[in-house]
């Protein structure tokens, strides 16, 4: 998974990728589960906020 190099940014551009696997009903592989889980394990808890596709 790419990280953007702004360590300050990688929790909320996280949670936007998660918003958008949902929105989108995305898959996501185990390699992928274990790199959205590793940055997460530092962020502070942030709502995932996710809009509803049409």
């Amino acid at each position: 998974m790419w990280l953007p190099p702004a360590v300050g940014y990688r929790c909320q551009y996280v949670t936007d990728w998660i918003a958008d696997k949902i929105r989108w009903r995305l898959s996501i592989d185990p390699a992928e589960h274990t790199a959205v889980s590793d940055v997460l394990d530092v962020c502070p808890d942030v709502p995932v906020t996710v809009t509803t596709a049409r």
